[in-house]
């Protein structure tokens, strides 16, 4: 067993290739349906990701949400996000979450709040990403809060950063800050182009980046061509024009055209020189993360390190 985290952090080290997914928390009161997401995903991943009040809007706490995918038999990894808590807060949820069963941490800055349903919603970012990244390892491996007091049994989390290869320009020395900060493992930003993460990797690796840190790369199976363009209109994504193609060539049968895109993407990341894992992210179709990791040759999972 690894000294920090848990079985993620354990695969990793071990040197296989790993597969995690995420669930969005429901705005409800009822852990129902995130024990049946995270059901639906065990056997398939290695972690499961639950997000912290995405696109500015309040959802189930990651830490209940966290507790339920433990129950369903899986990995959590705790996202926390600095807009909404002060260093008070990051403590205790880091703490917390650890409890609850969370062994992996994606510490994140937050979606901007006027995006959001809470536009007049004061941002807190008491302490930025990398403070608190920075927090986390403190307390993992000196076993003290921030303000020096002495932490019983400290969290050992795996800790993440998130990082976007295909963003223009590109400036490597934002991810190298992550990882001077703590960073252990790397979330990237959705990638299709392959030709432009290969150009991303050989950029990164001559400064040390894959042995200073594990590399997970994002992916969204493509269902359509309405989902395809709004993917393509995010930060950091470009959905190159074969997929495009390939989802209009296959007209009602668009989803399964773009599932073997995703696929061929998916053979093409594993392949790279450097790259650890896949994110696989279903946004409500889990039924698709299960078909790209069947089909893409990453099941069976591997049961231990």
């Amino acid at each position: 067993m690894s000294s920090k985290g848990g079985r993620l952090a354990a695969l990793l080290d071990a040197g296989e290739f790993v597969v995690t997914s995420e669930i969005v928390p429901p705005r409800s009161g009822d852990g129902t349906k995130v024990r049946e997401a995270a059901r639906g995903l065990v056997g398939y991943v290695d972690a499961v990701n639950v997000t912290d009040n995405p696109s500015a809007s309040p959802h189930m706490s990651p830490l209940a949400s966290a507790r339920f995918v433990r129950e369903a038999g899986a990995e959590p990894t705790l996202q926390i996000v600095c807009r909404d808590r002060n260093r008070l807060a990051i403590t205790a949820d880091l703490l917390g979450g650890w409890a609850l069963g969370a062994r992996n941490l994606l510490i994140l800055g937050g979606d901007p709040m006027d995006i959001g349903d809470h536009a007049d919603a004061k941002a807190v970012f008491d302490l930025g990403p990398n403070e608190v990244v920075a927090l986390a390892r403190r307390i993992r491996d000196e076993g003290t809060t921030g303000a020096g007091a002495e932490i019983a049994d400290p969290p050992r989390y795996l800790i993440g950063v998130a990082d976007v290869p295909l963003s223009d320009p590109y400036d490597p020395a934002k991810l190298e800050a992550k990882l001077d900060a703590g960073g252990d493992v790397v979330w990237t930003q959705i990638v299709y182009d392959v030709e432009r993460l290969s150009a991303w990797a050989d950029l990164v690796r001559p400064r040390g980046i894959f042995e200073r840190a594990k590399v997970i790369v994002g992916l969204v199976p493509l269902r359509s061509l309405k989902n395809a363009r709004f993917l393509d209109a995010l930060f950091g994504v470009h959905v190159p024009q074969a997929a495009f193609d390939a989802l209009e060539r296959g007209g009602n049968d668009a989803e399964r055209a773009g599932v073997e895109f995703t696929i061929d993407v998916a053979q093409r990341i594993s392949a790279i020189d450097g790259i650890s894992g896949l994110h696989l992210m279903g946004i409500g179709r889990d039924d698709l993360v299960r078909a790209v990791v069947e089909r893409a040759g990453l099941f069976p999972r591997p049961t231990s390190a």
